[in-house]
C-alpha cells in the first residue's frame, strides 16, 4: 500500500503541469529556486520509494540452508526438503549430494554447509572429532541394506556372492572404499566371505553409489554392490541377486547433524528434528529406508 501511494504521489507531481496545460514550458518559467525545490522533492520521493522497496524485499528474504547429504538419500531428501519448505515459508533448502567421505572432506575444508547427513558413522565421526558438529545435534535417522545387483537383461547365472568368481563375470563395480561408505560395506562383505582377493582384479571403483548403479543399469559391468534403496530406484534396469547378510558388514546407519559454523543454527536444528519426525520417516520408508532411533 505504501509503495503504491508513493508511486501515485510522484506521478501526480510529474503530471501537474500537463494538467494545467503548461507542460514543460511552465516548468521553465518557474523561478530557479522553485524549480530546485521541486527537483529535490521529487528525488526525495523516489528515494523513499526505493527504500520502501528495499525494506519490503528484506522482510520477504529467504533463509537458505545447505545440506551435504549422501547421494543414496537424494530422492527421499528432495521430498523431505520440499515438505519442510512448505512448512517454513521463506526458507530455501539447497542440497549438495555426493559420497559421504568427499562431503566430509569438503566440510573439513570450510565448505559453507549447515547440515551433514552421512551414509556411515565413520564420516560423521571424522568431522565430529574435529569439533565441527554442533552440540547435541547429531541423530541417527535411517538404516539400509546392501545388495548384489546385475543388469536386468544379464544372462549370467548369479545367485550368491560366491558366484562373482565365475569366469563369465568380467567386471564388478563398487564404490571407492576410501570415500564411499557403500564401497566400504562391499569390501567388508567380500572379505567376510574370503572373496576379496579372488575378485579384486575384476573390481571397478566408482565415485559414489549412484555411479555404481548407473554402471550396472547400463550394462557396462556384470555386477555391482549397492544399497537396497538404490536398487529400488531403477528396479526395471537392474535385478537384485541377493541381499548381503547384515553380519557380513558394519550396520548401515545414517547419522545427521548440524555443522557448528552454521549461520542458521535454529532453522538447521528444526530441519534435523523434522528428519526424525514421524512425517519425514514415512517419506523415508516410501523409498525403502528403515527407521533408526536417534542414538546420539
Amino acid at each position: 500500500m505504501q509503495r503504491r501511494s508513493l508511486k501515485k504521489l510522484i506521478r501526480d507531481i510529474l503530471e501537474i503541469d500537463q494538467q494545467r496545460g503548461e507542460g514543460v514550458k511552465m516548468f521553465k518559467r518557474l523561478p530557479r529556486l522553485h524549480r530546485m525545490r521541486r527537483f529535490v522533492f521529487v528525488m526525495v520521493c523516489f528515494t523513499a520509494l526505493f527504500l520502501a522497496a528495499d525494506i519490503r524485499a528484506q522482510s520477504t528474504s529467504t533463509h537458505e540452508i545447505t545440506i551435504s547429504a549422501a547421494i543414496s538419500l537424494k530422492n527421499a531428501f528432495e521430498e523431505i526438503g520440499k515438505t519442510f519448505m512448505e512448512k517454513h515459508p521463506g526458507t530455501k533448502v539447497v542440497f549438495n549430494f555426493g559420497a559421504s567421505g568427499d562431503l566430509a572432506r569438503q566440510i573439513e575444508g570450510g565448505a559453507p554447509v549447515d547440515i551433514f547427513a552421512s551414509a556411515a558413522q565413520k564420516d560423521m565421526d571424522d568431522i565430529g572429532k574435529k569439533d565441527l558438529i554442533a552440540a547435541n545435534s547429531r541423530k541417527d535417522f535411517a538404516k539400509n541394506g546392501v545388495v548384489l545387483v546385475k543388469p536386468a537383461n544379464s544372462t549370467i547365472p548369479l545367485q550368491t556372492l560366491t558366484d562373482l568368481q565365475r569366469k563369465e563375470v568380467g567386471k564388478i563395480t563398487i564404490g571407492n572404499p576410501q570415500t564411499v561408505p557403500a564401497g566400504r560395506y562391499a569390501e567388508e562383505a567380500l572379505r567376510h566371505f574370503n572373496l576379496w582377493d579372488a575378485v579384486k582384479a575384476k573390481l571397478i571403483f566408482a565415485e559414489n553409489v549412484r555411479q555404481v548403479l548407473d554402471y550396472v543399469a547400463r550394462g557396462e559391468v556384470d555386477a555391482g554392490l549397492v544399497y537396497s534403496t538404490d536398487a529400488m530406484v531403477r528396479i526395471r534396469e537392474v535385478e537384485i541377486v541377493v541381499k548381503l547378510p547384515e553380519g557380513s558388514h558394519q550396520p548401515v546407519v545414517y547419522p545427521i547433524g548440524v555443522i557448528k559454523e552454521t549461520k542458521e543454527e535454529s532453522l538447521s536444528r528444526a530441519l534435523v528434528d523434522f528428519v526424525i519426525s514421524a512425517e519425514a520417516q514415512r517419506i523415508l520408508s516410501q523409498y525403502g529406508f528403515i527407521a533408526a532411533s536417534p542414538s546420539k
